[in-house]
């Protein structure tokens, strides 16, 4: 079961709102995604101050298996960097929805937040692969 108090991607990142809709949200990758993945040895984000757009590509992770690209599901500027992945990559893997959180951004669009899936949404389309 995923966490209820995020939004998710079909490309198995999340998004967890914080305070207001035009707010802030940590964004990261799913348990199935660093499931999927294996051991995560190196994870590639854009720095702060960088714009992200709405399912675009937002950097890259590799681990001992491949390298995947990251797509971001809400346009904005990146506020905060999860700066420990740099030296301890494998915190997605640990706690891919707490300690393993890749970025803070400042949201642009809040309506984009609809074409995102809700946990039970998110679950049937895992269950689906």
């Amino acid at each position: 079961m995923n966490p209820e108090d995020r939004k998710y991607t079909r490309e198995h990142e999340w998004l967890l709102l914080e305070g207001s809709a035009d707010g802030t949200a940590l964004v990261g990758i799913t348990h199935y995604a660093q499931d999927q993945l294996g051991d995560v040895v190196y994870v590639e984000l854009p720095s702060v101050g960088d714009g992200v757009g709405y399912l675009a590509k937002m950097g890259e992770i590799e681990s001992v298996k491949a390298v995947s690209d990251l797509y971001s599901p809400i346009t904005g500027e990146v506020a905060e960097v999860n700066g420990r992945l740099a030296q301890e990559p494998e915190l997605v893997n640990n706690d891919p929805f707490g300690d393993g959180w890749m970025l803070r951004v400042t949201i642009s669009d809040p309506s984009e937040m609809d074409g995102l899936l809700d946990a039970a949404a998110y679950d049937e389309y895992i269950g689906q692969l």
